[in-house]
């Protein structure tokens, strides 16, 4: 499973390095660029906005539908079958809910005519999402890896015309940000449903109220799970577009350093991806888990480190490189936010292996648990320290979530951390502060800075026996050989 796992993750690699960095920084970044903070701040919050309501949209059942056809493949049609007229009925719960909130929060005409776009986007991409779980969920990772990248290439071709190839003849509006983003998943979700009705072998729609409600009922608890989740990851720019008279600037700030994060996180996003099934399909044929677990937790551990560490220390230059709108407090939102990669990834993990086993109860006192502290913190920080406040209370957050979830697997029996093994991770830590501001002394050019930290960081785990390098070189060598 592990030659699977790895197999697997290079393709993913791969696409989404072709692919998702363009996105982030070409096209994402220029947008912002060119239409200014605090156009892109009103966009960045809504866009966060939408996602708090999510719970209504999926009810859990993307996840609910991964696990089970990871376990029970032959299940597909049945599920496709009674699934499908749910999702639609959800989608206008979804939007009138949404909308309703938004008119009671005091958003104005413009806002509520960009957010109704920036709904059907959410309805769009969610239901992509539970296609794919089908795709996944029947073990065609190859496939699911590919799809996992079109809707952004789709995204980067459109938007590419409108920036650049001026196809409008005016100055870029955010509003056809939003608008391209629909005619992307519009046609990704054509495509997608084509594929899976060729992989399921036809598809017959059935509503049947008895089904649904064991469904829904089942759905739940992952429903829940991530609401919360949804909340303490992305109430961040809402309050500070809310709390705040510059809100809308201050949401801008916080957007730019929150992008290179969620670009990192969109790659660590990918170990989840491949193992939620995997995990899934361990559990339940009774197989043990933890030289998995313990195999992609090494290779993610070391890159988040190796990320954050060498991205902190040049905080300054990459702010000045990617941004015409930077100032000494962007410098300092990002340098905090950064580090909160470390967290968020090793939770990737932790997260995903609890929510394979099913222990969806424990998680959502630990959600629970984060949102409390997360607003609470938000509350008190973000009106003394602008977005600062709001960086404050993602690492924290994250970092609580984090080692809550590592004691959970351990008290589970899931995972357990050896004495000797704990002490390499603790080692590459305390080696990779001092050694990156060693580098950054002797080199003010940051992309060789930046290169180099992350390079040395990567072999001192190596060296430390944390990287599994001699099963990563078996794994390429018997992937070259099949090819």
């Amino acid at each position: 499973m592990k030659r699977k796992f790895f197999t697997n993750l290079l393709l993913l690699l791969i696409l989404n390095l072709l692919i998702k960095p363009f996105w982030v920084f070409g096209i994402d970044r220029t947008v912002q660029n060119m239409v200014g903070s605090s156009e892109y701040g009103l966009f960045f919050s809504l866009f966060n906005f939408t996602l708090l309501f999510n719970i209504l949209l999926d009810l859990g059942i993307t996840n609910y539908n991964n696990r089970n056809l990871s376990i029970d493949a032959s299940k597909v049609q049945f599920y496709i079958s009674h699934i499908a007229v749910i999702r639609f009925i959800l989608g206008l719960l979804y939007a009138g809910v949404t909308l309703i909130a938004a008119l009671l929060l005091g958003y104005e005409k413009r806002q509520i005519g960009l957010l109704f776009i920036l709904i059907i986007n959410q309805f769009l991409s969610s239901f992509i999402l539970y296609l794919r779980s089908n795709i996944s969920g029947m073990q065609f990772y190859t496939t699911d890896s590919i799809l996992s990248v079109l809707d952004r290439t789709i995204m980067i071709a459109l938007c590419s015309l409108a920036l650049w190839g001026h196809v409008f003849g005016t100055r870029f509006k955010i509003e056809w940000f939003a608008y391209i983003q629909s005619v992307s998943y519009i046609i990704t979700c054509f495509v997608v449903l084509s594929i899976l009705l060729l992989k399921s072998k036809g598809i017959k729609v059935i509503f049947q109220w008895s089904v649904t409600r064991k469904i829904i009922l089942k759905s739940l608890p992952f429903a829940i799970l991530i609401f919360f989740m949804t909340v303490y990851n992305r109430a961040d720019s809402i309050l500070l577009e809310r709390l705040l008279p510059n809100g809308m600037k201050e949401a801008g700030i916080y957007a730019q350093s929150f992008r290179i994060l969620d670009a990192l996180t969109m790659f660590a996003y990918l170990f989840p991806a491949l193992l939620f099934p995997m995990f899934s399909r361990m559990i339940g044929k009774g197989d043990d888990v933890r030289p998995l677990a313990y195999f992609s937790f090494s290779i993610l551990f070391v890159i988040s480190v190796a990320s954050s560490i060498s991205l902190f220390a040049y905080s300054a230059p990459i702010m000045k490189l990617l941004y015409s709108e930077t100032e000494n407090h962007s410098v300092k939102v990002f340098a905090i936010l950064i580090l909160g990669f470390i967290p968020i990834s090793i939770s990737y993990i932790f997260g995903t292996l609890l929510t394979a086993k099913g222990m969806l109860k424990q998680l959502n006192y630990v959600a629970i648990f984060a949102v409390v502290i997360n607003v609470a913190l938000n509350l008190l920080l973000i009106p003394a320290f602008e977005a600062r406040g709001a960086a404050i209370s993602c690492l924290v957050t994250q970092t609580i979530v984090c080692i809550l979830q590592i004691v959970l697997c351990h008290y589970s029996g899931l995972f357990r951390f050896k004495r000797s093994d704990f002490l390499k991770y603790v080692y590459l830590l305390l080696f990779s502060a001092p050694a990156t501001f060693f580098i950054h002394y002797y080199t003010d050019k940051m992309v060789l800075g930046v290169i180099v930290s992350a390079g040395v960081i990567c072999i001192f785990g190596m060296v430390v026996g944390i990287l599994p390098v001699n099963q990563a070189k078996q794994t390429i060598v018997h992937y070259l050989r099949q090819m």
